[in-house]
Formats: structure tokens, C-alpha cells, sequence
């Protein structure tokens, strides 16, 4: 009975926490992320070519790919190790593979 509590606590505390999590995943993206590729990952803004791919080109790719590259960088992307932490990079590539 102990463990059916505990589990049914830790299913509330995560059900709450995972829409907080959406929500900064969303505003990192608008704050790091938006200015090169677009409000909707499509690499524009009002029809103007920003010069990223769209997300729609790289969101089949491994986690563990997009990961490395928004922490490392790659050509233009500037990499965000020491400027974002592990979670806040899985979360924007999580929120990344919503927008393909």
C-alpha cells in the first residue's frame, strides 16, 4: 500500500512539473534559439531566410546528435556548453522535435 501511495505521489509531482518544463523549454528556444531559426523552426521570419536549416531537416536525427551539436555548435551555431545546462539543452531538443 506504501509503494502504491508513493507512486501515485511521484505521478502528481511529475504531472505538475512537466508542463513547467514545456513552458522554459519554449521560452529558452524564443530567448537562444528563435533569432536564427524562425518562431517555428522553419529557419524564417516574415518569409525572410534567416540561414538555419529548418528543424524539419534535422528532428528525425538522434537526440544524442541535436545534443551535441547545440552544446558543441556547429558552422554558424554558436555552442551553449557553460552558457545552458545539460537539462535546459535535452529540454530545447525536445521542444526542437515538437516544431518539425
Amino acid at each position: 500500500m506504501k509503494v502504491l501511495i508513493s507512486m501515485l505521489a511521484l505521478t502528481l509531482v511529475l504531472s505538475m512539473a512537466l508542463p513547467a518544463v514545456a513552458e522554459d523549454a519554449a521560452a529558452l528556444y524564443k530567448t537562444k534559439c528563435q533569432a536564427c531559426h524562425g518562431p517555428d523552426g522553419n529557419g524564417t521570419k516574415v518569409g525572410k531566410t534567416m540561414g538555419a536549416k529548418p528543424f524539419s531537416t534535422v528532428a528525425d536525427r538522434p537526440d544524442k546528435d541535436l545534443i551535441e551539436i547545440t552544446t558543441n555548435g556547429k558552422g554558424k551555431m554558436p555552442a551553449y556548453k557553460g552558457k545552458l545546462t545539460e537539462e535546459q539543452i535535452k529540454s530545447l531538443v525536445a521542444y526542437v522535435k515538437t516544431l518539425k
